[in-house]
C-alpha cells in the first residue's frame, strides 16, 4: 500500500520512464493491483479531495518542497482510512446496544415484545422506562414487528424521523442523513424532528425523510422493497449502478465498476443477500463483463 500511494503521487506528473516503470510494478504481482485500485478509490473519494482543495495555489519551488511533503501525509491519511474504517464513528457505536457488521443480520426481542431485524452494517439502542419502550437507529436498516397489546406505542428515533408505533409492521432504513420508513402492516405516525410536521403512513406505502420534511409518499413493492427480510435482493429493471450500490451495502470489501457504461443497463433479478460475490459473477455474466476478484476487492471490466 506505501508503494501504491507513492506511486500515485508520482503519476500526478510523471515521465514517460515513470509510467513505464509504473507499469511493470502494476504487472508485477496481483498484490500490487489490488493495492492501487485501494488507493485510487481513496485517493479520488471526499476526504482526499477535501484535503487538496488547500494546495489550490500556484506553488513557489520553496513551498512545493513543502506540498510534497503534505501529500505524503494526505497518503497517510488515506492509509489511516483503509485500515481503520471499520472503527470510525466511535461515539455512535458507544450508544449502540447491538451492531450488525457488512453482511451481517441479526434478530432482536425488545422488553415490550417487539421484534427488530437489523440488517447489515446497523446500529441500534432501546430502552423501556416506566412501560414506555424506546429505541433509535443510529444507523442503517431495520424491521420492526410491533405486538397489539402495548401499554404505550414504540417510539422509535432514525435521523430525522420520529416514529410511534402499536400493532405495526414496517421497516426504516436511515443511510446518509435521510430516513425512508416502509409500512407492510398497520399505520405508522411520523413526526419530522426539525420542523414539527407530522403524517400517519399506511400500510401498503412508503416516504422518505430528510431535514426537511417528508418527500411525496410512494407505493410499496414488498416483493423488492422488502426482500432483504427474506435474506434476498431482488431487482426489477434497476439501473446497475444501483444495484452495485445495494450489493456494496453486503460486501465487505471493494467494488469498482471500471466501465461507466455498465451503470444505466437494466437489471431484473433475485439473488441471496448472503452471497454478494455471486451476484456480481452473476452480473458480469449477464453484461459481458470481466471480473477480477482479489481479496476484499472486485473490480468489474
Amino acid at each position: 500500500m506505501d508503494q501504491a500511494l507513492d506511486w500515485l503521487i508520482t503519476l500526478e506528473c510523471a515521465s514517460e520512464e515513470q509510467k513505464v516503470a509504473f507499469d511493470a510494478w502494476l504487472n508485477a504481482d496481483s498484490s500490487h493491483a489490488q493495492a492501487f485500485a485501494k488507493a485510487s478509490a481513496i485517493w479520488n473519494g471526499q476526504p482526499v479531495l477535501a484535503a487538496a482543495q488547500t494546495l489550490h495555489a500556484r506553488p513557489t519551488p520553496s513551498r512545493l518542497r513543502r506540498i510534497s511533503r503534505h501529500w505524503k501525509h494526505v497518503a497517510a491519511a488515506a492509509v489511516l482510512v483503509l485500515t481503520v474504517g471499520t472503527y470510525s464513528n466511535v461515539p455512535m457505536r458507544l450508544q449502540a446496544d447491538h451492531l450488525t457488521v457488512i453482511g451481517e443480520r441479526q434478530r432482536l426481542q425488545l422488553e415490550d415484545g417487539s421484534k427488530v431485524l437489523l440488517n447489515t452494517n446497523s446500529a441500534f439502542s432501546s430502552k423501556v422506562v416506566n412501560a414506555q419502550a424506546s429505541a433509535r437507529l443510529l444507523q442503517g436498516e431495520a424491521f420492526f414487528e410491533i405486538p397489539a397489546n402495548l401499554e404505550f406505542p414504540l417510539v422509535l428515533d432514525a435521523g430525522p424521523v420520529r416514529v410511534s408505533v402499536r400493532d405495526t409492521a414496517f421497516a426504516v432504513r436511515y443511510l446518509n442523513g435521510e430516513a425512508q420508513v416502509r409500512v407492510q402492516r398497520g399505520n405508522v405516525e411520523l413526526q419530522v424532528n426539525s420542523v414539527g410536521t407530522q403524517m400517519r403512513l399506511s400500510a401498503g406505502n412508503s416516504v422518505s425523510i430528510g431535514p426537511n420534511g417528508f418527500s411525496k409518499t410512494a407505493k410499496l413493492n414488498p416483493q423488492t422493497d422488502l426482500a432483504w427480510v427474506q435474506g434476498r435482493l431482488v431487482f426489477e429493471n434497476c439501473p446497475m449502478g444501483k444495484v452495485l450500490d445495494e450489493v456494496r451495502r453486503y460486501y465487505p470489501g471493494w467494488i469498482i465498476n471500471n466501465n461507466e457504461k455498465l451503470s444505466q443497463v437494466a437489471v431484473t433479478g433475485n439473488y441471496r443477500l448472503d452471497q454478494p460475490l455471486d451476484i456480481i459473477r452473476s452480473l458480469a455474466s449477464i453484461t459481458s463483463s470481466r471480473v477480477s476478484e482479489f481479496p476484499a476487492l472486485v473490480i468489474l471490466n
